[in-house]
């Protein structure tokens, strides 16, 4: 029925379709049907004749509708219609009282006529309200209706999110104003657009994989397949997917979804007592979508999760691995934890990705990156349109790297920055035995998941794919330097933790900072360098005050999370003795650098100095000999010489060395042990 234009004649269409939508009209005009035949017997002769005058359109529907049994049309309807209906779910599921429905729908009649709008405000004058109170519905739905429960079922339908009430008139219940949320209305009328309102998105069925196409390891895809049963026979109130984001957790309850012919209702914002969270329910009622909250908590917290207003049905859940939940909608509950995928995993997504990569290319992608499922889509779109630019008819590795790196920066910019890698070892000058580490190091790095294949049954639960490694050693012996080569020869990004960004003087905040970095830089699969870790790695001490204890807390957490974390993190200090015992024990891989001896020094002048120099031989073997500085103080030596040198307009010399090298020593407070050879600049 369209909406009419003030003081129209009705045109009535008696001769509706089989859909939600004709099922809707027919309870509409059932509607009102009874409440104009009420207005008609009710009224007295004059006063009904002024009304009418007033408002013609009631004596339109009055002809139209005389004598149409539209209750026996609706039950013939729902009894051969075998789909979803919006108004007979409610009715099922719900065990709404008598008449609540028709009070709904009177609730919204101005959203299908707004001439019912000047009606009802005309009817209840004083109140100055269009929509309609309780105390008119209640006398023009008659004694069919609500009647003295009214009041009763209008807050049973505000208990379900069906109904809004404007209780601004005190305790004057029967003034209670009456709106439907506009999401609710449409619903009933058998329509819902992909955003039903704030945080609240409609997803179809069809868009969700089915259950055999699902990308899982088998063990879970096994258990899996269980679920839609269970779900449809209402074994399980709360279905939780917990895991890193896009392992699949909202693709496996829209396959779930889909299996039982649901569309899936997405509430995406982690607020409880919203509009949006006090809707899902009713419209997964009315929709039969099968609703899912996204939670997100972090280390420590409990989000309390109570069941839904005016749905009886399984809730989905996704969330991290952190945090927990608690509340009655647990009472029932079943949780899954979907592990990352492997390689032959990740193969299955590359392909379904349908990136043309060349097989050679496509095996080192497959290995070298060990993304997400949802990573790996997001990824190979942005390959691919990187490629389609350039004019070519097929991707190379180096665009999935490019497209990963853009990726890497917008999530990861404000907690870490971005440094350029180094592109392989020949630049690190370093000892034979911290080289020998660096090479196991590289090693653990690259088998860090085919190693789980090739050891024994005691690491089943105690081996993941991560890496943790520390670098220890006084400052300037290449410590950063090695993670930046290390990332450049396994072809990764790295990332420094912006310690500054990520302490925080609140309780609790610091933790939650660290794991959402944590969390990050394992879904985007890049090399995290915590740089002076040994900041927040101390030694736990005996608890004398809150500091301590708070303190002991901030510990404990990243010696939990380092030992699940799955990624490579490179963690760097100067005062390796000041990190608790239990850091040590949990990393994989320690390199101790020390200060560089005198063939060392050499190499890393050669490398430092510009090509052309002008510094003798002699005096260059003194500086080896005599200067036992760390490589980076000889790369700032060799760089402030390389300057003087330029502003002379001169090859660097012996001069200009000179005058670098005794600046780097007052830098340090240390005595210069060269004898004088003067000052340039």
């Amino acid at each position: 029925m369209s909406v009419a234009p003030p003081l129209a004649e009705p045109d009535i269409a008696l001769e509706v379709e089989r859909s939600p939508a004709g099922h809707f009209h027919l309870h509409l005009l059932r509607l009102i049907q009874r409440l104009v035949d009420n207005l008609f017997t009710s009224f007295p002769p004059g006063r009904l004749e002024s009304l009418l005058a007033e408002y013609p359109f009631l004596h339109g529907y009055r002809q139209q509708l005389q004598g149409w049994t539209l209750d026996g049309s609706l039950q013939t309807f729902e009894d051969t219609y075998e789909h979803h209906l919006p108004l007979r779910a409610l009715q099922q599921e719900l065990a709404l009282p008598a008449g609540a429905v028709d009070l709904l729908i009177a609730a919204g009649l101005i959203e299908e006529d707004i001439q019912f709008g000047a009606l009802f405000a005309a009817l209840q004058q004083p109140l100055e309200k269009r929509h309609p109170c309780l105390g008119i519905l209640s006398w023009l739905l008659g004694p069919d209706g609500p009647g003295a429960s009214v009041v009763d079922a209008a807050e049973t339908l505000a208990g379900h999110g069906l109904l809004e009430l404007d209780r601004e008139n005190g305790g004057v219940r029967l003034e209670w104003t009456l709106r439907i949320p506009l999401p609710v209305w449409d619903a009933l009328r058998g329509e819902h657009a992909p955003r039903a309102g704030r945080h609240l998105r409609f997803q179809p069925a069809v868009s969700f994989p089915t259950m055999a196409e699902l990308i899982l390891p088998e063990e879970v895809r096994h258990q899996v397949a269980h679920l839609p049963e269970m779900v449809a026979a209402g074994h399980v109130d709360t279905l939780v997917i917990r895991g890193m984001t896009g392992v699949g957790r909202r693709t496996t309850l829209g396959a779930i979804a889909r299996s039982l012919g649901r569309d899936l209702l997405l509430y995406e914002a982690n607020e409880q007592n919203d509009e949006a969270r006090r809707l899902l329910g009713p419209l997964a009622t009315l929709t039969g979508a099968l609703p899912v909250i996204r939670l997100q908590a972090g280390p420590g917290e409990t989000v309390q999760l109570n069941r839904l207003p005016g749905y009886t049905g399984t809730v989905g859940v996704t969330m991290g691995r952190t945090g927990g939940i608690d509340g009655r909608a647990m009472d029932n509950a079943l949780t899954f934890l979907l592990p990352p995928p492997d390689r032959a995993q990740r193969a299955r997504f590359w392909q379904a990705s349908g990136l043309p990569l060349a097989r050679v290319e496509a095996e080192l992608v497959q290995e070298r990156y060990l993304l997400t499922g949802g990573r790996i889509i997001r990824v190979a779109t942005a390959a691919n349109n990187a490629m389609l630019l350039d004019g070519r008819s097929q991707a190379a590795a180096d665009d999935v790297r490019q497209a990963m790196r853009a990726a890497n920066r917008q999530a990861l910019e404000t907690l870490a920055t971005p440094l350029e890698a180094v592109p392989g070892w020949s630049h690190l000058v370093v000892s034979e035995r911290v080289a020998s580490e660096l090479a196991v190091l590289e090693a653990r790095c690259r088998g860090r998941e085919r190693l789980l294949d090739h050891v024994g049954p005691a690491f089943k639960h105690t081996l993941n794919r991560g890496v943790r490694a520390l670098f220890s050693g006084p400052s300037g012996t290449g410590k950063t330097l090695a993670a930046r080569t290390l990332a450049g020869v396994l072809q990764m990004d790295v990332y420094r933790v912006d310690l500054a960004s990520v302490v925080n003087k609140y309780i609790g905040e610091t933790e939650k900072n660290l794991n959402k970095l944590f969390t990050y830089a394992e879904e985007l699969d890049i090399i995290l360098l915590l740089d002076e870790g040994d900041s927040l790695m101390t030694r736990r001490t005996d608890v004398r005050g809150a500091n301590d204890r708070y303190a002991n807390l901030e510990t404990n957490f990243l010696l939990q999370r380092l030992e699940s974390y799955e990624g490579i993190i490179l963690i760097t200090t100067n005062a390796a003795q000041r990190i608790d015992d239990a850091f040590t024990r949990r990393l994989d891989v320690v390199v101790d650098f020390t200060l560089p001896d005198a063939a060392e020094r050499r190499l890393l002048w050669q490398l430092h100095l510009p090509p052309g120099h002008a510094i003798e031989e002699s005096f260059l073997d003194m500086v080896v000999d005599r200067c036992k500085l760390s490589g980076g103080q000889i790369r700032n030596s060799a760089l402030h010489a390389s300057l003087l040198a330029l502003r002379h307009h001169r090859p660097a010399g012996a001069l200009a060395l000179d005058a670098a090298l005794q600046r780097e020593y007052r830098k340090a407070g240390l005595p210069y042990p060269l004898p004088p050879l003067g000052q340039e600049g």
